[in-house]
């Protein structure tokens, strides 16, 4: 374990037992497993997390999938998991676009993403889109990119549900939602109106005021910098690195001081934890 000291958070004290801290939020790809595989000593370290009264949500900006197909994952590695302990950069967007009154999109995105958006009566395939929507497709095809592209030269907006580049996978980084930004980009010219998502404080600050939490007495535990540290440190909660993912202590060495991907503590993997 490597500690990385950072006063303003839980005081100096704070390492790898995370004394005080009352909920912990989960990144899932990378943290708690990395493509089909369950990252050794995490149903260990859920159990701890049960056994001292630690709440624990899991969270991912991967919006391919919908609740119940992460639950349904979840439940294979023996994990239980109820829906309201899973929050997506779905959630996010979700919220985003009713805040905004938005009901007629163009989707980039997969049929599970599909569901929860037309779900919230969103529909996903108007001819007449107040917005195109960008999400991780893992089922992309030319036509869906293609009618995007078409919507966005004609002035229609674009949201994306995340900006993560790349999905970690055992044989390496795969094509995410900011590849896909870049593609649209050098296609069309336009960058989205909106990102939603890690790094928005927002992810895990409704959960947090809705269960009444001390940011301060929260941590969250992830794989990423630029997504999961740096939400951590806008919500003002304990930011954890796990090195089992994406981050390498190199990526951190060469952070700038007070950067806001900066974490409080590292470790090897969610193993060290409590």
């Amino acid at each position: 374990m490597v500690y990385v000291q950072n006063a303003d958070v839980l005081g100096d004290n704070m390492d790898n037992n995370l004394d005080g801290v009352d909920a912990v939020f989960l990144d899932l790809d990378g943290t708690i497993y990395l493509g089909g595989d369950l990252i050794p000593g995490a149903l260990e370290f859920l159990e701890r997390c049960d056994e001292k009264g630690v709440k624990r949500f899991f969270l991912s900006n991967n919006s391919s999938r919908s609740v119940n197909q992460y639950l349904k994952k979840l439940h294979d590695f023996g994990i239980p998991a109820e829906e309201k302990d899973v929050l997506l950069s779905t959630h996010d967007l979700l919220s985003w676009l009713a805040k905004n009154d938005i009901s007629q999109t163009w989707l980039i995105g997969t049929e599970g993403m599909r569901e929860m958006l037309e779900e919230r009566g969103i529909a996903t395939n108007s001819e007449t889109p107040e917005y195109v929507v960008l999400g991780y497709d893992t089922e992309i095809n030319y036509e869906k990119i293609s009618i995007a592209s078409i919507h966005l030269h004609a002035g229609v907006p674009l949201v994306a549900s995340h900006p993560d580049m790349v999905c970690p996978s055992p044989d390496g980084g795969l094509p995410d939602v900011g590849a896909y930004l870049a593609m649209l980009k050098v296609t069309t010219g336009v960058d989205p109106e909106h990102i939603t998502g890690k790094p928005n404080a927002g992810m895990i600050m409704h959960k947090i005021e809705e269960l009444g939490l001390d940011p301060e007495k929260c941590a969250m535990v992830g794989d990423r910098l630029y997504t999961d540290i740096a939400m951590a440190n806008r919500a003002g909660c304990v930011g954890v690195l796990v090195l089992s993912g994406e981050a390498t202590l190199e990526d951190v060495a060469q952070l700038d001081e007070g950067a806001e991907q900066m974490p409080t503590i590292i470790v090897n993997s969610v193993a060290e934890l409590l």
